[in-house]
C-alpha cells in the first residue's frame, strides 16, 4: 500500500523520483527503494514524506483512505512549501543564496514589506483571539 500511494501521490504533484528525493534530503537510490518496495523510510522520514506530499502518515500506510490531513493537523510549512511550488519560487532560487545576494535593495525593502504586513495581520489575529 505504502509503495503505490507514494507514487501516486508524487506524479500527481508532478515531481521525478529525482526532484522529490531532492526535497526530501536523500539520495534518488534510498528514494526509489521506498517506491520499489525494498526498503521502507524511518519514521521521521516518513513523516517529512507526508509533509511533503500534504497527506498522513496514516493514509500512507493504509491505516486511513482519507489522504488529507485533517483541519487540526494543519502544518504551516507544508502549506508553505506547496506555495513555493504552486507559484514557481523554487525556480526562481528561492532556496539558494547566491540568488539572495543578487537581489537589489528594492527587492529587500519589497520583501520587508510583505514580512512586515504578514507580522501585522497575525499580531492582529493573536489580539483579537484574546478579546474573544
Amino acid at each position: 500500500m505504502l509503495v503505490d500511494r507514494l507514487i501516486s501521490l508524487r506524479k500527481a504533484k508532478k515531481y521525478t523520483q529525482q526532484e522529490f528525493a531532492k526535497h526530501l534530503g536523500i539520495p534518488r537510490s534510498t528514494y526509489s527503494n521506498y517506491e520499489a518496495g525494498n526498503r521502507e523510510p524511518d519514521n521521521s522520514t516518513l513523516k517529512l514524506i507526508a509533509e511533503k506530499l500534504e497527506t498522513t502518515t496514516d493514509y500512507l500506510l493504509g491505516r486511513t483512505d482519507d489522504s488529507k490531513p485533517s483541519e487540526e493537523e494543519f502544518n504551516s510549512l507544508a502549506e508553505i512549501n506547496r506555495m513555493v511550488k504552486e507559484y514557481g519560487i523554487e525556480s526562481f532560487g528561492f532556496f539558494d543564496i547566491e540568488q539572495w545576494k543578487q537581489l537589489s535593495r528594492e527587492d529587500v525593502e519589497e520583501i520587508r514589506k510583505h514580512f512586515e504586513w504578514v507580522a501585522h495581520k497575525a499580531k492582529e489575529r493573536n489580539e483579537s483571539d484574546f478579546d474573544d
